[in-house]
């Protein structure tokens, strides 16, 4: 029986340490059933299971919404020449937590994000702290289209025409000093607009990191948008970030803040399962998940797997910044 006060027996209160365990273990089991779930209902997409047809944003809509139509300048020649996956599959098929563990949720569910008005800090070890407009930004950087193949840590894969502006343009712009070794990313924390935020599944807000000289190099781009269009909300509005040689979850998305930093910054899947998900994250078809092959990979809206390339493709590009590290252990 409790004290006269309400107070439970010693006896019955759980220790700290187990109740830390604990929720330890119920966070582990629900990401490891968010993320097998999810390479499971990518072969179910595949199939025509699952699909389904949300309205999208039409460009009076966006422009009631106070989203401005994009300047595109033409194409860049680091584009690949591969089809575009549908952009009916672009904006449907998405993983954003924010909004859902499943990968019609994003679509369904990212109306309440709002993307204007909205504002990026640039901070941290940088002569020229600022904080932009992200409309701003639309005209302060000529826009491209980049048409880059993606590919999922879940071993799916899209290629993807966005429209964005080297990282690296505005990194030069705020002149980092010679202690920002590093670059992180924080996205917007609002549980109001990503009602998801108010689950555990993962830490929030969501963040990501590069190293200085993986993010000034000039395939890493932010984008703005997809198919000549403004980015949709499911696609990380108004501003995400897009390394294509790397897994898709450090395409960090609905972008608040970008700081230079000494030492290399927390990021969101590495503090979630650093046995699963590392800090370098690049495409590595020799080095498998925990629990699946990384060896191959299915290009939605094909069928039949597809080998996966070291580097997603770009290790002409991009191998040399990693000369001489262990890509096993920097996995």
């Amino acid at each position: 029986m409790g004290k006269a006060d309400g107070t439970p027996p010693s006896a019955e209160i759980t220790p700290e340490a187990v109740y830390l365990r604990r929720r330890e273990f119920l966070r582990d089991a629900a990401l490891f059933t968010a993320t097998t779930a999810a390479v499971g209902g990518s072969l179910l997409w595949l199939s025509g299971g699952g699909r389904s047809d949300p309205k999208q944003p039409s460009a009076a809509d966006e422009a009631a919404a106070g989203v401005p139509a994009l300047d595109v300048t033409g194409r860049s020649p680091l584009s690949t020449d591969e089809r575009p996956t549908s952009e009916r599959d672009v904006t449907t098929y998405n993983n954003f937590y924010e909004f859902g563990t499943d990968k019609r949720d994003p679509s369904v569910y990212a109306k309440t994000l709002k993307p204007r008005p909205w504002a990026v800090r640039v901070d941290g070890e940088v002569n020229r702290h600022e904080v932009i407009d992200v409309d701003t930004l639309l005209h302060r950087f000529p826009l491209e289209e980049r048409v880059y193949r993606m590919r999922c840590v879940e071993a799916w894969s899209m290629v993807i025409p966005w429209v964005g502006f080297p990282l690296g343009d505005l990194l030069r712009r705020a002149e980092p000093t010679s202690r920002g070794k590093y670059v992180a990313f924080t996205t917007l924390l609002d549980p109001e607009q990503m009602p998801e935020q108010r689950q555990g599944v993962l830490d929030w807000p969501y963040v990501e990191g590069l190293r200085i000289d993986e993010a000034m190099h000039p395939l890493a781009i932010l984008a703005v948008g997809l198919y000549g269009k403004a980015l949709p909300n499911q696609n990380g509005a108004p501003l995400r970030l897009v390394v294509p040689w790397k897994y898709g979850f450090k395409g960090i998305k609905s972008i608040v803040r970008i700081s230079l930093v000494e030492s290399e910054p927390p990021t969101t899947w590495n503090l979630a399962a650093p046995n699963e998900y590392g800090f370098y994250a690049n495409v590595n078809p020799a080095v498998d998940h925990p629990r699946w092959s990384q060896a191959t990979e299915r290009r939605i809206g094909e069928f039949r797997r597809r080998p996966t390339l070291p580097f997603n493709g770009y290790a002409d590009q991009v191998a040399s910044l990693y000369a001489g590290m262990d890509l096993r252990r920097y996995f």
